[in-house]
Formats: structure tokens, sequence, C-alpha cells
């Protein structure tokens, strides 16, 4: 029988569920469906969409050496995504289809309208468990209902994992080839342009690239990544984000790497494999809450009474924010960084966050388009999750009231500069104390803005507009 993967956000031939039920089956013909619309529909950054063709670049030649060829199929969105895959798999005499769940509301749609098409057709159609470490829906709480704290969701998610470790999905073995060939890809998607040369460089595709950069990660830099990790000037976290993001690398290979790093232990031994594994468990956190309250994915908050917020029509500063022009030395390195490399530190990412949704009092779903629109790694259940944690609209045990203080936080984490002078050249010349909120005169020197906000009382603003919402 043949049989086709369908490619999605999984993007490797290792620990890929999917993949290895279609070569128990059958004949193997791999399958991704460009949508171009859909991403642009989506917000989906150039930078991830190139990303996902380059990786797909080395993906068909490893699969060319099992003798599973590549095949392209372009839509405009996915509502064309059912008439799609059923009359490729009519025309290339496929009886079954494999793919690994995706959770956001507009993929489960896309799955279910594909399913109904396939059933109709007389082609088996069946989803596998590939993108998260426990699937979705079976951590619950003593109620049968999905965590909405973390704390205890990580401890129920460790107990599990103690039990019933997550085990490796070998790559399938060789298999004589169908009649067809592989598809050529092409060099870029339409309206997606190529990423720049640096961003290429700091992000090499396939999953060679990646399996090297988990091992360099786990041998020695996750030692000290509970002392490094919030200082952008270090090279403290794992840069492993695109990667799981686009499923080059599975949440169960980065859990294996960082327990052979711990000798076993999940929450003890090394303190920053211990901590790296916690962040692994908040990556799966947003995943669980994603696909259990699908208005995640559809621009509510998750404390509904913060729909109430009054925010700023202010587009002025929001644009300053976005440009790296706000006269936060630490908020603009950061943003400029995210617009360089789409990437930024995670640490980072919180204090930008923050900023424009309490100093600024700007609506969170303005940043967390404009983030998805340029990173790399933008993955809807990571991002909302971070953007709603850090705007108090999310699941999260802090209140509203706990607003960064970005002078503090880079005073903590760059308190000589580097990271500033890196990506502020204009500020490069002062000291290590005026760097960080250069004087009036300073400023005009050097062409540098002033603040767009003032902290102290834009933090009183936020205060006031969280702590005078009604109750729902």
């Amino acid at each position: 029988m043949n049989t086709l993967l369908w490619l999605r956000t999984d993007l490797r031939l290792h620990d890929n569920p999917a993949l290895a039920a279609a070569a128990e089956n059958g004949t193997v013909t791999a399958l991704f469906l460009a949508s171009p619309g859909q991403w642009r529909l989506h917000g989906d950054a150039p930078a991830k969409v190139d990303f996902w063709l380059r990786n797909l670049r080395e993906l068909s030649a490893d699969l060319g050496k099992l003798g599973i060829p590549l095949k392209l199929l372009t839509v405009a969105d996915w509502s064309e995504a059912p008439g799609a895959i059923t009359g490729f798999c009519q025309a290339h005499g496929i009886g079954q289809v494999h793919a690994n769940t995706e959770w956001a509301i507009n993929e489960r749609r896309r799955d279910a309208a594909v399913a109904d098409a396939l059933q109709a057709s007389g082609v088996e159609w069946t989803l596998h468990h590939g993108a998260s470490l426990l699937r979705p829906g079976t951590v619950l709480t003593g109620k049968g209902e999905c965590y909405r704290v973390y704390t205890p969701y990580a401890r129920t998610c460790r107990e599990r994992l103690r039990t019933a470790p997550i085990r490796p999905v070998p790559a399938p073995r060789a298999q004589t080839a169908p009649a067809w060939k592989a598809d050529a890809l092409p060099d870029a998607f339409d309206g997606f342009p190529p990423a720049s040369d640096a961003v290429r460089a700091l992000w090499p595709a396939g999953e060679t690239a990646a399996s090297d950069r988990l091992a360099a990660f786990a041998d020695g830099v996750i030692d000290a990544y509970k002392d490094e990790r919030d200082f952008p000037s270090l090279p403290g976290t794992s840069c492993l984000s695109p990667y799981l993001a686009a499923g080059v690398l599975s949440p169960g290979q980065a859990l294996r790497a960082a327990l052979a790093a711990n000798h076993g232990e999940l929450d003890s031994g090394k303190a920053g494999a211990a901590t790296w594994i916690n962040e692994l468990l908040w990556r799966e956190f947003y995943q669980h809450l994603l696909a259990a309250y699908p208005s995640l994915s559809m621009h509510q908050p998750m404390k509904p009474e913060t729909a109430a917020v009054p925010w700023r029509d202010a587009p002025a500063d929001l644009h300053a924010w976005q440009q790296g022009k706000a006269g936060i030395p630490i908020v603009d390195a950061a943003m400029r960084q995210l617009l360089a490399l789409g990437w930024m530190h995670n640490r980072l990412r919180m204090v930008t966050a923050m900023f424009l949704s309490k100093n600024l009092l700007i609506d969170w779903r303005l940043g967390e388009a404009w983030f998805m629109a340029q990173l790399v790694d933008g993955d809807l259940a990571a991002n909302n999750g971070g953007w709603q944690w850090s705007a108090s609209t999310g699941a999260d045990a802090v209140p509203y009231f706990r607003v960064f203080n970005p002078l503090s936080q880079s005073r903590r984490f760059d308190p000589r500069g580097i990271f500033l002078r890196e990506w502020l050249p204009e500020l490069a010349h002062l000291d290590d104390q005026a760097i960080h909120d250069p004087s009036p005169m300073e400023r005009a020197a050097a062409g540098y803005p002033a603040p767009i906000v003032d902290l102290a009382q834009s933090r009183l603003r936020a205060l006031e507009a969280f702590g005078n919402l009604p109750a729902v």
C-alpha cells in the first residue's frame, strides 16, 4: 500500500510518530502543503517561512536517502486543503494518510475538513502525537480540567514523566522508492522573501544542525543555564526555539538530552539542567492551554475580566516601540535585536512585552502580532502564552501589579552595558552607569530619543487600569 506522510511543523526523520506509522504500513511519500495566503492570515514572519523552506530542503535530501520522495503542493489557504490532499491521494493511489496533531483552532478545523474529505474518498486518516511530551488533554486536575496554573501542572507532568519516560521513535529504514520523484523546492514562497544572511547564519537548517546545537548545549552550556540564562550578552541559552517550533527537533529529544546531562533527574541534580527542563514544561503548558481553550487562538484573553482593560490607542508609541526608538535603552536594544535576527533573548521578551502592555498600556495583541511577524521561532502557543503572562491577562498566579522596571532589569542583567553597546552603537561611548538611562544632554549629543513615557507614572496608570476592572 502507498501511504502519505503529511508534514507540518514536524520537519524531521527521527522521533516522528507519523512518519514511523506511515513506514510501517506501506511505501511512504512525504507531502508538504504550502499555503502562503494562510501564513499571511496568521501573520507569520518571512524569516520563519524561510526557515521552514530551508529545513524542507535538508529534509528532502534526508528522505531521499531512504527512498521517500518529498512532494510539494501549494494552495491559497487551508480551505483548499481537503481537495488538494484528496486529489493527491487519488492521483498517487494513497490508501492511508498520517500526520502529527496540531492544536491551534485553525489547524484543528483544517484537519477535521481533510478527515471528512478523505473518509468520503475511502482513504484512512490517522493523527499521531508528536508535538509535545504529554498529549494535551491528558494532564488534568482532580476535577478533570486543564490546569490553569503552571506550578501544579508541572508537578503532575514530572510525576507522569518519572513513571512513563518518553521513548524515542527511530527513523524508518530505507524503502523501495515509489514511481514518482521528489519535487524541486522554490527559492522562496510567494510573499515571503528569503531571510537575511545574518538570520540564515544564526539559524542553520536541518536535523543535523539542530542535533549538533542540542548536543553542544547539553554538553556544557546547560550547566550554567540557571545562572546565565537571563543575561542577554552571554551565550547562556540553548537557541533551540526555532528548531522546536518547526519540529526539526522534538520535545522528547530535548528532554532526553537534558536528562542525560542531569543523570536522569527531572527537578533535582544539576541546577542548570533542572531549570531548562522547567522551561520545556512551560512550553508544554502553553500548548496544553491552547488545546483546552480554543479562544486563545481567537485573540481572547485567558482572564475574561481583562477584556475590559482600557487600552490606549497610541499608534506613534506603538511604532516607536516596534522600531526600537522608545528611548528606553534595554527596550530599544531588544527590539533592534528582534528586527535584525528574527529572535529575541527570552528575558528581554518579557521586558519589552511588559513595557508595551503596562507602561504604554497598549493592547498586548498588537505586540503579540508584531512578534509573530518577526520571529523565526514564532509559535502561537508560546508567543500567546508569553504575551498574556506579561500583560497579566493569562494563566498566571501572580497578580496584575507585577510590572518589570526596564531600567532595573537593564542594570541587573546587563550591568556593564555589553548588550546595549552591541545594539545601540550611538550610546556605545557612554560609561557603564550612564548607558542604561542617558541624561537629556547625552541623548541629544548621541541623537538618541527621550523616553516616550515616564516609567513611574505609567506604572501607576497601569495599576489603576487593571485595579478598576469589573468582576466577571
